[in-house]
């Protein structure tokens, strides 16, 4: 079992450092100071947003993979999302598209493909905790390099 943690920075912000399983640091939230012309805001990442990236970061781990052990020959990787959010609270994810740009040599196309949905559709814990409650999507484009 994972242990993963969070502190509130405190005072009155909305600000949180968070450690990963692995000792890695991050930081979430925000602290602001409406009508405080001396201040200046700070802020960190969207904790929302964080579970997409986890997503793409999780996908592409596997998609490398898959990929390095098909032999392909991978040079380059960027995969980019379009969320959708309820507008009410708790603002779910109702739908995440996925775009993958795949740089390689030679790649294959359907090799490039099935990564990609065995990526989301067996080994990704994000895609695997998610996909009932978000529909997830995904397109890909392979850019050829010399």
């Amino acid at each position: 079992m994972s242990q993963v943690a969070v502190k509130w920075t405190g005072d009155d912000s909305h600000m949180f450092v968070g450690r990963d399983s692995r000792g890695a640091t991050l930081i979430t939230g925000g602290w602001y100071k409406k009508g405080d012309e001396s201040w200046t805001d700070w802020r960190a990442t969207k904790a929302s947003d964080l579970l997409v990236v986890a997503l793409l970061s999780c996908t592409g781990y596997d998609v490398v993979d898959i990929l390095k052990k098909q032999r392909e020959k991978l040079t380059g990787l960027t995969i980019s999302a379009e969320a959708k959010q309820d507008p009410e609270p708790p603002w779910a994810f109702t739908e995440i598209h996925m775009h993958y740009v795949v740089s390689g040599v030679d790649l294959d196309p359907s090799k490039v493909e099935r990564a990609i949905k065995l990526s989301e559709e067996k080994y990704c814990s994000v895609a695997a905790t998610i996909r009932g409650v978000t529909k997830l999507s995904y397109s890909f484009e392979i850019r050829a390099q010399p």
